[in-house]
């Protein structure tokens, strides 16, 4: 469950989000929709401990997203797709990943096969399409097996099978 109270941030003068309060319950699909601008990934950022709030709270399962012992257990998440190194192929990205939390490598191939990128798993990241960027990144959001995920813009650049 991620609940937001009063979650308000101000970079500088500009208000990003003012006094936000939501629920999201378990098994839940919720979306944020709003014009570019409007604080939706700055939003997402404050869930996950990335921008801390100007004032008000925001937790995961009762914690905030930093007190959780092992976070990518209990939250995936996908904001950036493309802040991966491009050097790796998409395989050793999530292998370097699970290594330092310790998730089995052979979760590696599982979320590699549920997002469709078996062919391309030796294939270096630099050399992706868009699409199979965001597979990458979905893959990375599923790793830990998490109870929640946060998505910030998943089926961007996803055809329609892909979605």
């Amino acid at each position: 469950m991620i609940e937001a109270h009063a979650l308000s941030k101000r970079y500088g003068e500009r208000v990003a989000v003012s006094d936000l309060s939501f629920t999201v319950r378990p098994g839940a699909v919720t979306g944020f929709l709003g014009p570019n601008g409007a604080g939706k990934s700055t939003t997402m950022r404050m869930i996950l401990g990335l921008d801390a709030p100007t004032s008000g709270r925001v937790t995961v399962n009762g914690r905030r997203y930093a007190d959780h012992p092992a976070p990518l257990h209990e939250v995936g998440a996908m904001l950036e797709a493309r802040a991966i190194h491009t050097g790796r192929s998409a395989r050793n990205h999530l292998l370097a990943l699970a290594a330092t939390t310790g998730i089995p490598r052979r979760r590696v191939d599982e979320v590699i096969d549920t997002v469709g990128l078996q062919d391309a798993a030796r294939t270096r990241v630099g050399r992706f399409s868009l699409g199979m960027g965001q597979r990458l990144g979905i893959a990375t959001a599923l790793l830990g097996d998490p109870a929640t995920l946060v998505l910030d813009e998943p089926v961007n650049g996803l055809d329609p099978e892909g979605v």
